[in-house]
């Protein structure tokens, strides 16, 4: 319990952040033409797009109350060298029904390799884990995603895997300091220009859970 609550304290001063978000998916049949137009769209218009292929790693760990605390760990496949990444994600403000995206607070901390023993050194337990492979595009400050979901065969292999599904999820999101809800309709803008080759929208994750 000693190290659950030094972690919520470390993380309550930590740099928290807001994420603004908006959520779609298309079927593979359609990928190339969404690629197609978030080049024409997006920055560097005339560079390929950034590949992902990551490997996340979900851990959590209850407190006294029984609400459990949530960490996600990254790791770049393709880049071994690079650091991990360690992720906090507050729940979703989904009170303004007006506004285009979801607001959710987070916490983004870069890492040594071995963030995966000092987690479960603290207590944490892998909750799930899954890889990510697909396509980075930015547009200003926006970033914008298309990635393929794909389960683990074998524990801890991120090797060995396979499509969840035949669709890939498609992610518009923005990282930027608290008091900057303008950013929704800035988005809102930009996802319009998408359809109908993808609709973005916002989505109450929780609700999803008891569907």
């Amino acid at each position: 319990m000693e190290a659950v609550a030094s972690t919520r304290r470390n993380f309550s001063f930590g740099s928290t952040q807001q994420e603004f978000l908006m959520q779609g998916s298309i079927m593979d049949t359609c990928c190339e033409v969404l690629l197609h137009r978030l080049r024409g769209l997006c920055d560097n218009a005339d560079e390929n797009p950034e590949s992902i292929h990551d490997h996340e790693m979900v851990f959590q760990i209850r407190g006294p109350t029984g609400t459990p605390l949530v960490l996600r760990a990254r790791q770049a496949i393709d880049h071994p060298e690079m650091p991990w990444h360690l992720r906090y994600i507050g729940l979703p403000e989904m009170g303004d029904k007006t506004r285009a995206t979801m607001i959710r607070n987070c916490i983004d901390v870069d890492t040594s390799n071995n963030l995966v023993q000092f987690l479960n050194e603290l207590g944490f337990r892998l909750d799930y884990e899954f890889v990510l492979k697909g396509f980075m595009f930015r547009k200003g400050r926006m970033k914008v995603t298309v990635a393929k979901i794909c389960r683990l065969l074998q524990q801890n292999n991120p090797d060995s895997i396979e499509p969840v599904s035949q669709s890939y999820l498609v992610e518009l999101s923005v990282v930027a300091p608290t008091g900057q809800e303008a950013l929704a309709d800035e988005m809102k803008a930009f996802s319009e220009q998408l359809k109908p080759v993808v609709q973005l929208d916002k989505f109450d994750h929780r609700r999803l859970q008891h569907m």
